[in-house]
C-alpha cells in the first residue's frame, strides 16, 4: 500500500516539473519565433538586399536549461547617466541599474545590467533592462562584437538571466546602417555560453 501512496505523491511533482520545463522552452520557442519574424519582415528587418533575400532564420544554439540562471541583484545606488560608445563611434546615454551574479559550472560570475536613458522615457520601456556580454563563444559560433539580452526589472533581489533567449547586435548583420552599445569591460565572461542565437559571417564579406 505505501508503495502506490508515494507514486501517487511523486506522479503530480513529475507533472508539474515537466510542466514548468515545457514553459521554459516555450518561451524561448516563442522567442526565437519572434526574432525570425522580426528579421524576414521587410519593415522590421535590419537585413538589405541580398542578405534579406536570402535569410531563412536564425541558427540557433539547442536550448540548454543549464544556461538559464537565477542571479542575485544588487541595486547600483546614487547610479550616474554615462555615455556607452558604440560601433559608429558615436555614444549612447546609460546608467547602471545593478549587478546580477550567478553561478555557471559551479563558478561564479557577475554582470552588469544598464537602463537606456532614452527608452525609459516610455511608457512601454520604463522597466527594460540591457545586458550586452561577450563570452568565449565570439568569433566562433557567434558575433565577435558579443551578444545583448532585454531584461525586466523584477520584484525582488534576483533576476532570471536565460542566455538562451540572447540575440545578436543589428550591426552584426548590418554595420553600415546602425550603430550598437559596445559590451563594456566588465561584462565580458571567460566561460562559454552556448545558447541563444549562433552566427554565420556572411553579412559582411
Amino acid at each position: 500500500m505505501k508503495k502506490y501512496i508515494v507514486l501517487f505523491v511523486l506522479l503530480p511533482l513529475w507533472g508539474f516539473s515537466q510542466k514548468m520545463v515545457s514553459k521554459e522552452i516555450m518561451e524561448v520557442k516563442k522567442f526565437q519565433e519572434e526574432l525570425n519574424e522580426e528579421y524576414l519582415n521587410a519593415k522590421t528587418t535590419p537585413l538589405r538586399g541580398d542578405n534579406f533575400k536570402n535569410f531563412k532564420g536564425h541558427p540557433f544554439f539547442q536550448y540548454d536549461p543549464k544556461y538559464r540562471v537565477i542571479a542575485r541583484l544588487v541595486k547600483t545606488k546614487n547610479a550616474q547617466p554615462f555615455e556607452l560608445p558604440t560601433s559608429s563611434g558615436k555614444t549612447k546615454s546609460y546608467r547602471e541599474y545593478g549587478k546580477a551574479t550567478f553561478s555557471l559550472n559551479d563558478k561564479p560570475y557577475t554582470v552588469v545590467l544598464y537602463q537606456s536613458l532614452d527608452l525609459i522615457k516610455q511608457e512601454k520601456y520604463k522597466d527594460y533592462l540591457f545586458l550586452p556580454f561577450r563570452d568565449a563563444t565570439n568569433e566562433k559560433e557567434t558575433y565577435g562584437g558579443g551578444k545583448y539580452m532585454d531584461l525586466k526589472i523584477p520584484e525582488g533581489d534576483s533576476i532570471v538571466l536565460d542566455f538562451n533567449q540572447s540575440y545578436h547586435p543589428f550591426c552584426a548583420y548590418n554595420a553600415y546602417d546602425y550603430n550598437c552599445p559596445i559590451v563594456p569591460e566588465e561584462n565580458k565572461l571567460p566561460v562559454e555560453i552556448r545558447a541563444g542565437v549562433m552566427y554565420e559571417d556572411i553579412y559582411h564579406h
